[in-house]
């Protein structure tokens, strides 16, 4: 048995993993019906296939109608996404795995089509000038409303209600998508969030809205099972442009989590090529990793050998996987045994149908053997 830092068990209080293998949250698609309901036929099967992660991650999976942004994605709002969801979580455990839910509201990033022709919410009414994938295909985005107190106060709700579903549909934890250009992001950067009230207009009250809704949800379920996800280098993509307070408004973020017992604090290395960019970090592990006293997990072009690096340095416990696992579901597998991984098809990443989600095979047991 290989002793290899990503295959080792991982323990906490909060956390209890067979390996520190994580299957990042993926946004796939597959939810094309009128509920936005998983299947059990296909979430059920493709999560139960990635169960010896070490930890999976499901899709971003909106808190309520309001958030939603993409077609086809899942929904943790109504009681038949929730149904759904149980018998999705009862495949996993049945294979000794650990899944969480990532909890998820694109705000601007959004369109009037998914909202009966109103407008999507942001922190302020600027538009992200990006694309928004419809039903009726890729439009443009448009420019959204402000949110309102009032607006501020149903999504903390929203979450809430969502990560008490989370909890009855038996999922292990809830992931706060506070990542990516979506909503909690659009509060943080001054790019998108221009407010001159208690939410924007400072490091602290651009946080306001995201610490409100972690607070309102801890009296809700447990914070020991409550992740967040944060993308701080993150530039020229979603709409968010760097400036000189946006990584010491991460900075203050991760500093003020170390006064909550969260199961973990997520981070995004640089999506893209950082070094010319004025203000930005690029190697955000380390840079954030002595910041942060709990359980930290990095993601973003990671093979097994950059990933049992950054554990061994110390600049992270667990090391999330994306695009591997789309491919690979006995990821995990491959690793311990020094399979060859199997290449992914872009082209099925967000289309509909078992196709490029559940038909990739694991290895043969021949391999294995080697």
């Amino acid at each position: 048995m290989t002793r290899e830092p990503l295959l080792q068990k991982y323990t906490t209080n909060n956390l209890q993993l067979k390996n520190r293998v994580v299957m990042a949250p993926m946004t796939r698609s597959r939810a094309n019906n009128d509920g936005n309901v998983p299947t059990n036929e296909l979430h059920g099967l493709y999560y139960e296939q990635r169960a010896s992660a070490g930890l999976i991650i499901t899709e971003g999976s909106q808190v309520s109608e309001e958030a939603v942004g993409y077609i086809n994605t899942p929904g943790i709002h109504s009681e038949a996404q929730t149904a759904a969801w149980k018998k999705v979580t009862e495949r996993v455990h049945n294979e000794d795995g650990k899944i969480f839910i990532q909890l998820w509201h694109v705000g601007r990033n959004s369109h009037p089509d998914f909202h009966n022709g109103d407008l999507p919410v942001a922190p302020s009414a600027i538009n992200p000038n990006g694309e928004s994938y419809t039903p009726e295909g890729p439009k443009g985005t448009v420019t959204p409303k402000a949110m309102a107190k009032g607006d501020i106060d149903r999504t903390i709700q929203d979450f809430v209600n969502a990560g008490k579903n989370a909890i009855e549909a038996g999922f292990d934890g809830v992931e706060i998508h506070s990542s990516n250009g979506y909503l909690f992001h659009q509060f943080f950067t001054n790019c998108s969030n221009e407010r001159t009230d208690e939410f924007g207009g400072s490091i602290e009250n651009n946080a306001r809205f995201f610490f409100e809704t972690l607070d309102a949800m801890k009296k809700a379920i447990p914070e020991q099972k409550i992740g967040c996800r944060f993308n701080p280098s993150l530039h020229g993509m979603f709409g968010i442009t760097l400036d000189e307070e946006t990584i010491p408004t991460f900075e203050y973020i991760i500093k003020k989590l170390n006064e909550y017992d969260l199961a973990y604090v997520h981070l995004s290395e640089p999506f893209n090529d950082v070094s010319d960019v004025k203000y930005a970090v690029e190697n955000i592990a380390e840079h954030f990793r002595p910041l942060y006293d709990g359980t930290l997990m990095i993601n973003t072009n990671f093979d097994q050998e950059k990933g049992n690096k950054v554990i061994e340095k110390g600049n992270a416990d667990l090391v999330a996987y994306g695009k591997p696992y789309v491919s690979n579901p006995d990821l995990v597998e491959r690793f311990e045994h020094g399979i060859e991984l199997a290449d992914w098809n872009k082209d099925t990443f967000y289309t509909t149908g078992k196709e490029g989600y559940t038909d990739y095979p694991k290895a043969t047991l021949s391999k294995i053997n080697k």
